[in-house]
C-alpha cells in the first residue's frame, strides 16, 4: 500500500516513444546550449531533492492516519506521551519486590535504553532511500520480511496492542469511574443505587465513541495533550503522596521468598515482563510519524525524533520516581493487583483527603479515554482501508462513524464477556514483546544493510528480544498453571 514503484521507460520498451533527434544531440553539445543544459540539470537535481522521501500512495489521503500530514514535533510529543505512559507503569514497584534494589534499577534502565534505541530505529526506517514512506508498522514489517512472513510476525501483535489495549482501557477506565463515584458520593449517596460495573463500562465506552468521531490522527492532538497531562499528573501524584506519607509498619526490602528454584526463576521472568510492559507505544510510532510532512531538506524523522526525545525525558521523570519511590514507600507490601494505586488506597486511604483520591481516579479515567483514541486509530484505519481498497473511493462520513461505533461496541462486548482477560496480559503481551525489542533490529539489518559491527549488534539484540519474549510467555504459563486463573464469563468484578 505504502510503496510506489518507479517505472523507467526506454525506447526499446516503449515503441511509441519518439527517438531523440541527432540534431538535438548535436545542439546540446554546442557551447550555446551549455547554460540551458546546466539549468536543466540543476532543475532536475532540485526536483529529485524535493521529491525525495515524499512518494505517497494516493489512497493514504483517504485514511485517518495519513489523511492529514501537517503534524509537527509538538504533536509527536503529545501522541508519544499519551500512548507511552499508562496503568502498567503503576506495577513497576512490584518488579522491584522480586528483583531487589540493584537489579530492579539496572533492569529498568536497560529496558528504557533498549526500547528507546529500537524506537530510534523505527523512526529512521519510516522513510526509505527510494522515497517510500511506511506509515504503518505492518507495512514496514511486510517490506522487511516479505508479505507473508511480515503479516504472520506482526499482524496479531499489532491488533492485540491496538484492540486489546482498548478493551483493557474500558475495564480500567470503567472500573476507576465506579471508584470515583464511590469516593465522591460516600455516605451521601447510600440511598441512591450506584452504577454497576457494566453500566460504568457502558458510560466509558459511549464517551470514547463520541470522542472517536474526530476524523484523523492529527485532529486528536489536543486529546493526546490532555492524555499526556493526566498521565504525568496521576503518576506524579501517586508517588509523591506515597513517599510523603508514613510507610507501613514492618516494611521490608528483601526479595520475596519462594518455595522452589523454579518459582524463583519464573518470578524473575514475571518481574522482567512487568518492567518491559511499562514501556509501550512502539506499534504507533510509524503512524504518528506518518502525520508529518517530509521532503529532502527536512525529512519527517527530524521533528519526530525531537518530539520523541522530549516525550521520553518526561516518561523517564515519571517512571523512575514511580518505581523507586513506590518500592521505598511500600517495599514487599506492594499489592499484586493494582500496584501503586492499590497500595495508595489500601495503606493511605484513611489518611488521604477525598479530594486527592478522587482527583487521582478522575485523572486515570480521563487518561484512559484519551489513550483509547490513539490506540483505536490503527483499527479505524484498517477498517477504512478495506473499504477504500475494494471501492476505490474515500469512506463516506456516515460509514466512518459506523465503523467507529461498531468497534466501540465490540470492545465493550469483549470487556463484559471476558473480564478475566487482564489475567492473560502476561501471556498475550509476551507475544507482542518482539514488536518493541526484536523486530526493529531485524528490519534495520534487512532494509539498511549496515556495516558488520552494526549488523552483529542488532542481530544479538534482536535475538535477545526473541528469547526474552519466549521466557516471558513461559513464565506467564507457569503462573497460570501454579496460581490458577478464575475464568468467568459476563461477570465483571463488582
Amino acid at each position: 500500500m505504502d510503496e510506489v514503484e518507479e517505472v523507467k521507460s526506454s525506447p526499446m520498451s516503449n515503441p511509441n516513444m519518439t527517438p531523440k533527434s541527432p540534431f538535438v544531440s548535436r545542439f546540446m553539445a554546442t557551447p550555446l546550449a551549455s547554460p540551458m543544459k546546466k539549468a536543466m540539470t540543476s532543475m532536475r537535481g532540485y526536483l529529485e531533492e524535493v521529491g525525495h522521501l515524499t512518494k505517497l500512495d494516493p489512497q493514504d489521503a483517504w485514511l485517518p492516519i495519513t489523511e492529514s500530514r501537517n503534524g509537527n514535533a509538538l504533536y509527536s510529543a503529545f501522541h508519544t506521551l499519551s500512548s507511552g505512559i499508562g496503568i502498567p507503569a503503576l506495577l513497576l514497584p512490584l518488579s522491584f519486590a522480586t528483583l531487589g534494589w540493584a537489579w530492579g534499577i539496572i533492569c529498568l534502565s536497560v529496558a528504557f535504553m533498549w526500547q528507546l534505541y529500537t524506537l530510534w530505529l523505527l523512526i529512521q526506517l519510516h522513510e526509505s532511500e527510494s522515497g517510500v514512506r511506511y506509515s504503518r508498522y505492518l507495512r514496514l514489517s511486510m517490506a522487511a520480511f516479505g508479505e507473508k512472513l511480515g503479516k504472520i510476525l506482526a499482524l496479531f501483535p499489532i491488533m492485540y496492542l491496538s484492540g486489546g489495549t482498548c478493551v483493557t482501557l474500558i475495564m480500567i477506565g470503567g472500573g476507576t469511574m465506579k471508584i470515583f463515584f464511590q469516593i465522591v458520593c460516600g455516605e451521601t449517596c447510600r440511598h441512591v443505587s450506584p452504577l454497576s460495573t457494566i453500566e460504568c463500562y457502558l458510560v466509558f465506552t459511549g464517551t470514547a465513541i463520541l470522542l472517536a468521531q474526530l476524523p484523523n490522527l492529527n485532529s486528536i492532538a489536543g486529546i493526546s495533550l490532555i492524555g499526556a497531562i493526566t498521565a504525568v499528573s496521576y503518576c506524579t501524584l501517586i508517588w509523591v503522596v506515597s513517599v510523603t506519607k508514613d510507610r507501613p509498619n514492618g516494611v521490608s526490602y528483601k526479595p520475596l521468598e519462594t518455595k522452589s528454584d523454579a518459582a524463583t526463576v519464573f518470578g524473575v521472568l514475571n518481574a522482567l515482563g512487568i518492567t518491559i510492559f511499562a514501556f509501550r507505544g512502539h506499534n504507533l510510532v510509524l503512524e504518528i510519524q506518518g502525520t508529518m510532512p517530509s521532503n529532502g531538506k527536512r525529512p519527517s524523522r527530524l521533528p519526530m525524533w525531537k518530539g520523541v526525545k522530549f516525550a521520553y525525558l518526561i516518561i523517564a521523570l515519571c517512571l523512575f520516581p514511580l518505581a523507586i519511590g513506590g518500592y521505598w514507600a511500600y517495599g514487599n507490601f506492594i499489592p499484586s493487583s493494582g500496584g501503586m494505586l492499590g497500595a495508595l488506597n489500601k495503606y493511605h486511604g484513611h489518611d488521604t483527603s477525598k479530594f486527592v483520591l478522587g482527583l487521582t481516579s478522575m485523572l486515570i479515567v480521563v487518561n484512559s479515554l484519551s489513550s483509547f483514541q490513539i490506540y483505536a486509530m490503527p483499527v479505524f484505519d484498517n477498517l477504512e482501508f478495506r473499504f477504500t481498497s475494494s471501492m476505490n473511493k474515500p469512506c463516506p462520513r456516515w460509514l466512518r462513524s459506523g465503523f467507529r461505533i461498531f468497534f466501540g461496541c465490540v470492545a465493550f462486548f469483549i470487556s463484559v464477556a471476558l473480564p478475566f482477560l487482564p489475567s492473560l496480559a502476561g501471556l498475550i503481551g509476551g507475544v507482542a514483546v518482539p514488536i518493541t525489542l526484536a523486530y526493529p533490529c531485524f528490519m534495520w539489518i534487512l532494509i539498511k544493510k549496515p556495516c558488520k559491527c552494526s549488523t552483529i549488534f542488532n542481530w544479538v539484540l534482536g535475538a535477545l528480544g526473541i528469547v526474552l519474549s519466549i521466557l516471558i510467555i513461559t513464565g506467564a504459563i507457569w503462573n497460570i498453571v501454579t496460581i490458577g486463573i478464575e475464568v468467568h464469563f459476563f461477570k465483571p468484578e463488582k
